[in-house]
């Protein structure tokens, strides 16, 4: 299975310890991570690399790296995860060899401040759809998101993902979306 994926502007490539300094950039701006988490430190960003590389689902489910193709600069991340429900963060045990079925698959996106407002989460995140629904057996992928977070909530709708209501997710009360194979099937051949 191939997990290098190009769009015409960016290459997502899985993340890689390489991708520290990224990581970094992302994970201690305050800005960045306000509707997801606390800022961390660099050595809270450098002790979760071992984790935040990891991969399950002979590869499919993990985190990638978002780089512009022409530049390789990074951009940020975009990930295919276990859903976090009763617990506020990812359960990195799920995140091995193969992952059970019965658990949620989510997607989304962190992205430094320089990258937003220019559709790049959007470009991204939809060519993981892409991804899982033609290179996995995954039969919908699902989204959340914090209340407040208008911008992503744009970015999931132009991606085909469609909003279900407050659920829990990450120990809180999220705004959830969902997308079927069958419906990004019918929404790709329109």
């Amino acid at each position: 299975m191939e997990l290098i994926l190009q769009t015409p502007r960016l290459v997502l490539r899985p993340l890689a310890p390489d991708d520290l300094s990224l990581a970094i950039e992302l994970w201690t701006d305050k800005e960045v991570v306000k509707y997801i988490c606390d800022p961390q430190t660099e050595a809270e960003v450098e002790r979760e690399m071992i984790d935040s590389t990891k991969r399950a689902g002979n590869g499919s489910i993990g985190i990638w790296s978002v780089r512009d193709r022409a530049t390789n600069e990074g951009y940020g991340s975009a990930f295919l995860l276990p859903l976090a429900i009763e617990r506020d963060d990812t359960d990195w045990g799920l995140v091995d060899e193969a992952i059970p079925v019965e658990y949620e698959v989510e997607v989304g996106y962190v992205l430094k401040k320089r990258a937003w407002g220019k559709g790049i989460a959007t470009e991204a995140a939809s060519r993981l759809l892409s991804f899982v629904f033609e290179c996995t057996g995954l039969e919908e992928i699902v989204a959340v998101i914090d209340r407040e977070n208008t911008r992503s909530a744009r970015v999931l709708d132009k991606i085909g993902l469609k909003e279900t209501g407050d659920r829990l997710a990450y120990a809180t009360q999220c705004r959830g979306f969902r997308i079927s194979r069958g419906e990004w099937m019918k929404n790709a051949s329109s």
